[in-house]
């Protein structure tokens, strides 16, 4: 059984920067599927600027033509915090005997050690780390020291091992941010071109962030 990727996310709003990211992983990688999960309460950021209800929809407009993507809406459904651990061991329940790969950026995995239960993630799921252009991997530290225990640059572990490796995979940089499109919005200008027109749509029909956003 090929491994499933688990993209997660505020998604507030997705982008072609996500959506690329996670064509390129699911083609390169040959995943069975990327699962889109929107963060219902993101425990770093503390607060979302589109309601949960507008960001799910957003992201099912967004996907909806691309049958290797699907959307999961496990974490607006559970009350508390989206810690990722959590996400990651329903996963675990549901696909006892499947490969899971957990995708994030460097960006990302450099506040790897500020996650809830960090040191559990990989005993549930694999980390890939989509890496761009500028960002260095790092070789010091409690993360030095993890990717040098459990990187790896065979692609087959990520099929033959249920969970426990870090892969890194180069993937194209599209300097889109979410923060960057609210801002955008706010100030009057269209977001047209940086995500499907129906995710477009959606933002200016709601005026989900006519107030800029910091």
């Amino acid at each position: 059984m090929r491994p499933i990727g688990i993209f997660g996310g505020t998604f507030d709003p997705i982008h072609y920067g996500h959506l690329r990211t996670a064509f390129e992983l699911l083609q390169a990688l040959r995943f069975e599927e990327v699962r889109f999960i929107p963060c219902g309460d993101p425990p770093h950021r503390g607060v979302t600027f589109a309601p949960a209800a507008l960001r799910l929809d957003m992201v099912q407009r967004a996907t909806r033509d691309e049958p290797g993507f699907v959307v999961d809406d496990r974490e607006l459904r559970r009350e508390g915090p989206s810690y990722s651990v959590d996400t990651l061991a329903s996963f675990r329940k549901e696909f006892p005997g499947r490969s899971l790969c957990l995708i994030t950026g460097m960006d990302a995995f450099l506040g790897l050690p500020t996650w809830h239960r960090w040191d559990e993630i990989l005993d549930f799921a694999h980390i890939v780390i989509a890496h761009r252009p500028g960002w260095l991997v790092p070789d010091e530290g409690a993360l030095g020291a993890l990717l040098a225990e459990r990187r790896t640059e065979n692609q087959k572990y990520l099929y033959e091992r249920r969970e426990g490796s870090i892969y890194v995979h180069a993937v194209t940089q599209l300097e889109i941010a979410s923060t960057e499109i609210r801002n955008l919005v706010a100030g009057g200008y269209d977001p047209r071109y940086l995500m499907p027109d129906s995710v477009r749509d959606a933002i200016l029909q709601s005026s989900c962030y006519t107030t800029a956003s910091p």
